[in-house]
Order: C-alpha cells, then sequence, then structure tokens
C-alpha cells in the first residue's frame, strides 16, 4: 500500500512519526542481542526493553496512520516505506558493535527519551499524552539498566574499562541530533503538542555525565559532530541493511496472515 511521502504528512503525523520510527528502530537493534548478550539474563533484559519500544512505535505508528487518514497501519508504516521516508535520528540506526558500545547507545537515547516522555505528558494530544505517561515507568527501567551498566563496566576491569570509552566516543558524535528542533517542531510547541527537544539538553547532560563520572568514564569535548540528517530521511550506511532484514518478510510475503 503506497501513501504520502512523510514530508507531505500532517505535522502531527509526522511528529508521531518521528518517536515511533526511533523506538521502532532502536527496537529492531536490540531485538539482534537475542540468544547472543553476554549472558542470560541480558538476553531477557535486552529483549524486554526491545518489546518495550515495539509497543510505544506500535501506538505511535497507527496514531501517525489515523491522522493521515489514508488506510495505512502501523505495519505499513513499518515494511514498506522507502528508507528516505523514516524519521529516526541516527543515533538509534547505529550498529550494536560490542557490549559496551549497545550500552552507551542505550545510555544517551533512554535519558533523552525519559525527559521527552516526561514533558510529553502533558501534550495537548492525547495519544501522544497517553502513550507518554504510561510508558514512563517502562522507561525508567530502561535508563538505570544503561545506567547500571554503564557504571559496571567503566569502573571494572581495564578491558572494560577502554572498552566502554571505546562505546561512548563512537557514538556521541551522533547526540546532538536528539535536541536539534525545525519548524514542523516548534509549531507543535506552541500548540501544546510536542515538546521542545532543545530545552532538554541541559538536564541530559548532567544526567550523563553523572553517570559517566561515576564510572570514571570521559565525555568527549570538542568531538566531530555527524551531520544528524535522520528527521529529514537522511541516514547512515548501516540503516540500509537493517532495513533490508527488518522489511524483508513482509516485502516477499504482502498479504500473508498468520
Amino acid at each position: 500500500m503506497s501513501g504520502a511521502p512523510t514530508a507531505q504528512l500532517p505535522p502531527v503525523a509526522q511528529y508521531a512519526l518521528r518517536l515511533g520510527d526511533d523506538a521502532l528502530i532502536l527496537a529492531q537493534r536490540l531485538g539482534e542481542w537475542a540468544a547472543n548478550a553476554p549472558e542470560l539474563e541480558e538476553d531477557v533484559a535486552l529483549t524486554n526493553i526491545a518489546l518495550d519500544l515495539l509497543g510505544q512505535a506500535r501506538v505511535l505508528l497507527t496514531h501517525a496512520g489515523k491522522i493521515e487518514a489514508a488506510g495505512r497501519t502501523e505495519d505499513d508504516f513499518a515494511f514498506l516505506r522507502d528508507e528516505r521516508d523514516f524519521v529516526n535520528v541516527q543515533l538509534v540506526e547505529q550498529p550494536n558493535g560490542d557490549f559496551a558500545q549497545t550500552i552507551a547507545r542505550q545510555l544517551f537515547f533512554t535519558a533523552y527519551q525519559r525527559l521527552l516522555y516526561a514533558r510529553l505528558a502533558d501534550s495537548v494530544d492525547p495519544t501522544l499524552s497517553g502513550v507518554a505517561g504510561k510508558a514512563i515507568k517502562e522507561v525508567d527501567y530502561h535508563e538505570d539498566h544503561a545506567a547500571g551498566w554503564t557504571r559496571r563496566l567503566g569502573d571494572g576491569t581495564e578491558e572494560s574499562h577502554r572498552r566502554m570509552q571505546a562505546g561512548v566516543d563512537r557514538l556521541w558524535p551522533y547526540v546532538d541530533e536528539l535536541f536539534r528542533t525545525d519548524q514542523l517542531e516548534q509549531r507543535l510547541v506552541a500548540e501544546g503538542i510536542a515538546v521542545d527537544a532543545s530545552g532538554l539538553r541541559e538536564e541530559w547532560h548532567k544526567r550523563v555525565t553523572s553517570v559517566l563520572d561515576e564510572a570514571t568514564l570521559a565525555a568527549p569535548e570538542g568531538s566531530w559532530t555527524a551531520p544528524g540528517g535522520g528527521r529529514r530521511g537522511l541516514h547512515t550506511e548501516a540503516f540500509g541493511y537493517l532495513l533490508a532484514e527488518m522489511q524483508h518478510l513482509h516485502r516477499t510475503h504482502q498479504g500473508a496472515r498468520w
């Protein structure tokens, strides 16, 4: 089923897709750890976090479809859009790397998402406020999980410290995009619908650097910043491979039912 490109959707639908795509793509990445995590408990933990994110994505993509009113469902948005129509931040599509890199990605994103949802719970859009209010407890756990592992690895052995610092350094350039705003977001903020992401940066930095300090890790300074085109449909090379794997079955057997 074809539909309008993301940039042509109503503003609230575009915003719902941004949040939904963030959750969907990170869920896909975390799902790659199933049966591959360093210990059995982490197989369960990362899979459960992925399922939490997938639940958020389903509500948000469905909301976008209802606003568009063109008959597209959550499955259509997830499996039948092309790469340029996905509007997730580039951070969530970054490869898992080793376990430390995955944890760094989790720490950065979940700290942001926790702050975002706390404010989005006051949105005048009942669906957005509802998903945010319900997800806050989930994201609290996600952030605690990432922070705990960051401390454990950063203040652990010499090797775990090296790997954790490498993960922080590798993903730090993708953080800036989380806090960039544009005209669409500013319009929805003025209407009481969206959250001004730029206003989250200072508190995010305090939360994350506090964890890094406890983990004897250093936050990079003056490092390269990624162009950050995910919100505009510009993605990294790794995203194409992720999308091909995620969409393959649905595109091969469109209309199939269990």
